[in-house]
C-alpha cells in the first residue's frame, strides 16, 4: 500500500446498480488527489453515476481536494448523475464557504438525507445490513 492511500482511504460502504455510498477518510490534499480520482473513476466507470461521499472522516481538504470533488462533481453530471456531500465538518463546511463554492455541491447532514434525494430507481437499502456471525455448533442454545 502506497503512501498515499495510508494517508486517504475511500471505503465503498453500500453500492446499488447506479449509486454508491463511498466512505472518505484521511487527508485529501496534493499527496493524495492522484488515488482518490482514479478511485472515484473506477467507482464511476463501474455504472455509479449518483455517488454519496460521507465524509465524517475526512480529517483534511485543501484546495487540490476540493478540486478533486469538483471534478468529480462535474464527471457525475456529465452522466446525468449527481454527487453528494454527507456528514461535512466544520473545516470541510469552512472550506466550502471561504472559497463561495458551497453552491455548488449539495450538501446533506448525514447520509440517509443525502440518500432521500438520491431517484427512487437508484437508491440503495439504507442503513446497509448488519450480518451477524454464524452462532457455534456447540452453543447449547442452537
Amino acid at each position: 500500500m502506497s503512501a498515499e492511500m495510508r494517508s486517504l482511504a475511500v471505503t465503498a460502504i453500500v453500492e446499488a446498480e447506479e449509486c454508491a455510498v463511498l466512505r472518505v477518510s484521511g487527508e485529501l490534499d496534493l499527496r493524495t488527489e492522484q488515488a482518490f480520482l482514479e478511485e472515484a473513476r473506477s467507482i464511476v466507470s463501474a455504472g455509479h453515476r449518483f455517488l454519496v461521499l460521507d465524509l465524517t472522516a475526512l480529517r483534511f481538504c485543501d484546495s487540490r481536494g476540493l478540486s478533486c470533488l469538483l471534478a468529480l462533481e462535474w464527471l457525475c453530471r456529465r452522466l446525468e448523475g449527481r454527487l453528494f456531500l454527507a456528514s461535512l465538518g466544520v473545516r470541510m463546511l469552512r472550506l466550502l464557504v471561504g472559497t463561495q463554492s458551497l453552491g455548488v455541491f449539495s450538501c446533506y447532514p448525514t447520509v440517509g438525507h443525502a440518500l432521500a434525494a438520491v431517484p427512487d430507481s437508484a437508491r440503495p437499502a439504507w442503513p446497509p445490513a448488519v450480518e451477524e456471525p454464524p452462532l457455534a455448533s456447540d452453543d447449547p442454545f442452537v
